[in-house]
C-alpha cells in the first residue's frame, strides 16, 4: 500500500509521505543485530543503537541506567519545533529479547530480508515495533504540523524477565501528563484494549529427612508439594468455569519443580515455581494469602512440614473502555492504513499495565508481528508490509490525538 491509498487528509498524507519503508527495514535490521538476550541482561547495545538512531533523526534521546549495563531509553519529540505543553502521547517498548535457542535455519542476530519477511530474533518481539515508532516520530519531526503535546517513546530493559526497567520508570515517574499510551508489542495490528497481568510465585517446602526404608520417620516435602499442586489445579479449574470475553480466565501453570536429595532418602525439601496469570485488578498478595489458607486448611503444613511462598515478579493487567478516544483513534488509524483492524484482548502480559495502574494513563497495545506465531519462536520474522503499516498508523494516531 502506498501513502496515496491511505484514507486520510491531505495534511496527514503529507506527513505519511515522509515515511520511507526502506529506512524502516534498515533500522529494524540494525536493532535485531544488536541482540540483547534476557535472561542475561545484555540490552546495552540495543539501547545505544536506539539512542543513535533517534539522535541522527533529530529526536532527543536520553538514557536512564536501571542496573549496570542496562539503561532505559527515552526518545522525545519535538526538538526545536513548536509544540504546545498539553498532554502528550506515550509509546512504550522494550529493548530485550528472549534467548534465540537452538533450531534456527538462519542466523538469529544477522537480520535477513526474504520477500515480505524480515527474519531475526526480536523482529516481531519487539525490535520491529521500536523501529516503527522511531520512524513515525521522525516523520512527525520533519513535518510542519504543530501538535498540542509532545510524543515520547520509552524503551525499558528486562521486560522478558523480572521487569526491572518498567518498575524503575514507574518509580521515577513520567514527568508529565499523557493522553494515552500505545504499547508497540506485536498484535498483528489489532488494537488490544485489555491485558492479563502475571505473577511469579516460588514455593519452598521443607520436610524432615529419613531413611527410605523407614519413610514414616520423616516428612516428605515432595508429597507435600504434590498435595499443594492439587490445590493449585483445583483453583485453576474453578476459574476456567467463568470466562471474560476478552481475557478468558485467571490461570495457573507449574513451570518448574526441584526436590529431594537421593532416591534412598525421604525428601527434606522441594521447590516449586508457579506462574499465575492475573485479571485486571487482581492482587498477587491476596492470591498468596488465599493459597496459604488453603494449604493450612488441607492439613499440608504442620507435623514437620512447612511451606513458604514468595512473589518474585508481578505485572498488573489493565482494561481500557472500548469507547475511549485512544481506542477509537488507534483502531481507525490502523483501518485507514489498510491494516486488518480489530479490537480485542490479550491473554499475555506487558509493561503497559504499570502505566495504566500507576499513572492512570489510558493504554492500548498495537504493533506489527504475531504474538502467538512469531514471538519467541525459532526463525522469528515480521512482515515488512505490516511494519510499514504500523509506522503509518502510529503517525496518524499521534496526529489525530494531538491535533491543534
Amino acid at each position: 500500500m502506498t501513502p496515496d491509498d491511505v484514507q486520510c487528509t491531505s495534511q496527514e498524507r503529507a506527513v505519511l509521505d515522509l515515511i520511507d519503508p526502506d529506512e524502516l527495514v534498515e533500522l529494524t535490521c540494525t536493532l535485531v543485530n544488536t541482540a540483547g538476550e534476557n535472561p542475561g541482561g545484555t540490552e546495552e547495545r540495543t539501547a545505544r543503537a536506539l539512542e543513535h538512531a533517534a539522535s541522527e533523526r533529530g529526536l532527543r534521546a536520553r538514557s536512564d541506567v536501571v542496573a549496570p549495563g542496562r539503561p532505559n531509553v527515552d526518545v522525545d519529540l519535538p526538538v526545536g519545533r513548536p509544540v504546545s505543553d498539553g498532554p502528550g502521547l506515550l509509546f512504550l517498548g522494550h529493548s530485550d529479547v528472549v534467548p534465540a535457542g537452538p533450531g534456527w535455519t538462519r542466523q538469529p542476530y544477522s537480520a535477513q530480508v526474504d520477500n515480505d519477511r524480515l527474519y531475526g530474533r526480536g523482529a516481531t518481539d519487539m525490535k520491529g515495533g521500536l523501529a516503527a515508532v522511531v520512524i513515525a516520530m521522525s516523520a512527525l519531526r520533519r513535518s510542519a504540523v504543530e501538535l498540542s503535546g509532545p510524543v515520547r517513546l520509552s524503551s525499558t530493559v528486562d521486560e522478558e524477565d523480572l521487569g526491572l526497567g518498567i518498575r524503575h520508570l514507574t518509580a521515577r515517574g513520567l514527568g508529565r501528563d499523557f493522553r494515552g499510551c500505545i504499547v508497540a508489542e506485536p498484535t498483528d495490528l489489532q488494537t488490544v484494549i485489555a491485558c492479563r497481568g502475571d505473577a511469579y510465585l516460588e514455593v519452598e517446602i521443607t520436610g524432615v529427612p529419613a531413611h527410605s526404608g523407614r519413610p514414616a520417620d520423616g516428612r516428605n516435602a515432595i508429597d507435600a508439594a504434590a498435595a499443594l499442586l492439587t490445590l493449585v489445579k483445583q483453583d485453576h479449574e474453578k476459574h476456567t468455569r467463568v470466562t471474560d470475553p476478552l481475557l478468558g480466565s485467571p490461570t495457573w501453570n507449574v513451570g518448574k519443580i526441584e526436590g529431594g536429595r537421593a532416591t534412598s532418602m525421604v525428601a527434606p525439601s522441594c521447590h516449586v515455581w508457579l506462574d499465575r496469570r492475573l485479571m485486571p485488578g487482581e492482587d498477587p498478595e491476596q492470591i498468596v494469602s488465599e493459597l496459604r489458607h488453603a494449604v493450612a486448611e488441607a492439613g499440608i503444613t504442620g507435623d514437620g512440614i512447612s511451606v513458604d511462598i514468595d512473589i518474585t515478579m508481578s505485572m498488573p493487567g489493565f482494561r481500557t473502555d472500548g469507547d475511549h478516544e485512544l481506542v477509537t483513534t488507534v483502531h481507525a488509524a490502523v483501518a485507514d492504513v489498510g491494516g486488518a483492524a480489530s479490537i480485542g484482548g490479550w491473554t499475555a502480559a506487558c509493561d503497559g499495565g504499570f502505566i495504566a495502574r500507576d499513572h492512570a494513563v489510558p493504554t492500548v497495545v498495537m504493533g506489527p508481528g504475531g504474538l502467538n506465531d512469531q514471538a519467541h519462536q525459532v526463525d522469528e520474522s515480521v512482515s515488512i508490509r505490516e511494519l510499514t503499516q504500523a509506522a503509518r498508523a502510529y503517525t496518524l494516531a499521534a496526529l489525530r490525538l494531538l491535533s491543534r
